[in-house]
């Protein structure tokens, strides 16, 4: 049987007992994710939330079946309780907050300006979470390079840093970090820890950037947009202050206005999401609501209902024109939510075979961690990597987390490049695709909403194999072999 009775009666999944077989609706649902848009676009972009119901419901019709309604009710109520449903309004509250706030001035987007917003975007990532700093910066980012005809690197190296790489300082960070403080790992320990991997690769990679953007740049010509100091006025209020450069018609409209932030009650706002999300992680009144076995805890229900107080407050406080202005609309968030309910859902076999350990059908990928009986930490930092850049890194890192023992106190001593390897694979190689990290999906949803043509799922690997994995092989060598 794939389940036995928990001492508080609830049904309980065995992964050990599941073959590989139950992996295919969520490989099936990653395959549609990287073939849907190219193979039929227009039928993908009006059905991609069906298709992602009907590869979570190949896994659950057949293990309904197999297992019995009261197992795959609770599974499904897990996933959805626990994991799907936070997931969801934390991205929500952070979409809609970032998405208030708008920066008004002629930023324009030369390779110095790009990189410092990189540099910017990485920094304050570990401290208001890669998801609010991507959905602070990607619209200013693809504001200032709106006149550019190369755009796409832009996007890719901001997923790499802002998206990915800049949240390795703190557990506000990301939610394998998160997960890690949880479990007793010290809020500095991180900071200290990953600084030295963080910093060498953003240089590097900051680095790359500039010496890319600088090469397109001249390709294009040096290329000024159009209307840079026009921003709040009409053509027709220019009218008579046109002129040529370099056979180009711009509009004469003095310096420009300064640069200046709207909506910055949200600020504000994004601060009380960072505190409720630290909240529900140091308080702890020992309560819960069971759900059919399902234990919720009320720190976590209070976070979600602050969460969803800020998204309406945020709604209510900034004016609708200033979101017109900075390029708004729901699809990029109801695009995650619906396919990623498709991926959670899907996934659940997946985690439990990882969760048996060595006595799931992974078993050969959890022992090769392992060699007489010492940690192989350049192991734990590949395998925790290539499973976070397909699955969840959050439960990816509790599962290498577990395999290395579980105890925070010894990790973080005698087995501190163990954790750090863990930590380093977990969120770095986030990036590796477009489903690593949620707000790696979302930055594409958004830059594609505002016409940059960006990589197919296959496409976008190219990028990051291609920069990205030569990248953790020399990290490999300077940190973790």
């Amino acid at each position: 049987m794939a389940f036995a009775s928990a001492s508080a009666g609830a049904p309980h999944l065995d992964g050990a007992s599941l073959s590989a077989l139950w992996v295919v609706p969520f490989a099936c649902m990653l395959l549609s994710i990287a073939i849907g848009p190219i193979a039929a676009p227009h039928f993908w972009h009006s059905h991609f939330g069906k298709i992602s119901v009907f590869w979570a419901l190949c896994f659950l019709v057949p293990f309904t079946m197999a297992y019995g309604f009261s197992l795959a009710l609770y599974e499904a109520l897990h996933a959805l309780l626990l994991e799907y449903i936070p997931f969801i309004v934390l991205l929500l509250a952070l979409f809609t907050v970032a998405g208030g706030v708008r920066l008004k001035g002629s930023l324009v987007g030369t390779p110095l300006v790009n990189t410092v917003i990189l540099l910017i975007g990485t920094l304050l990532a570990s401290w208001m979470g890669t998801t609010g700093a991507a959905m602070l910066l990607i619209r200013p980012l693809l504001r200032a390079n709106a006149h550019r005809k190369f755009k796409v690197h832009t996007v890719v190296f901001f997923i790499f840093l802002v998206a990915n790489i800049g949240g390795s300082l703190t557990p506000l960070g990301d939610p394998p970090l998160f997960l890690g403080f949880l479990k007793g790992v010290s809020f500095f320990w991180t900071t200290t820890h990953m600084l030295p991997l963080m910093l060498f690769a953003a240089t590097i990679l900051l680095a790359v950037y500039f010496g890319l953007d600088t090469v397109l740049f001249a390709k294009e010509g040096k290329p000024v947009p159009a209307t840079e100091c026009c921003e709040e006025e009409t053509k027709e209020a220019v009218k008579g202050r046109c002129r040529f450069e370099n056979g180009r018609q711009v509009y004469d409209c003095g310096a420009g206005p300064k640069l200046a932030l709207d909506g910055k009650v949200n600020l504000i706002l994004l601060l009380g999401v960072i505190a409720a999300v630290l909240m529900s992680g140091m308080w702890n009144p020992h309560v819960s609501f069971n759900v059919y076995h399902v234990h919720v805890e009320l720190q976590n229900v209070i976070r979600d209902i602050i969460l969803l107080i800020i998204t309406g407050l945020s709604l209510k406080l900034t004016d609708d024109e200033s979101r017109r202005l900075n390029d708004f609309n729901w699809f990029p968030i109801l695009e995650v939510g619906k396919l990623f309910i498709g991926i959670f859902m899907s996934m659940i076999p997946a985690i439990a075979i990882l969760k048996a350990g060595e006595n799931g059908a992974l078993a050969s990928v959890i022992n090769m961690v392992t060699s007489n009986g010492e940690p192989v930490n350049v192991m734990y930092f590949w395998l925790t990597g290539i499973l976070s850049s397909f699955l969840d890194n959050a439960p990816t890192y509790l599962v290498f987390f577990n395999t290395a023992g579980g105890d925070a106190v010894h990790l973080m001593g005698d087995m501190a490049s163990t954790l750090l390897a863990i930590s380093a694979g977990a969120v770095f190689m986030g990036a590796n695709t477009y489903i690593g990290n949620a707000p790696n999906f979302m930055v594409r949803s958004i830059a594609e909403d505002q016409g940059v043509k960006m990589p197919s799922f296959f496409g976008y690997m190219a990028w990051s194999f291609g920069i990205l994995i030569p990248l953790f092989v020399l990290i490999t060598f300077v940190f973790i072999a």
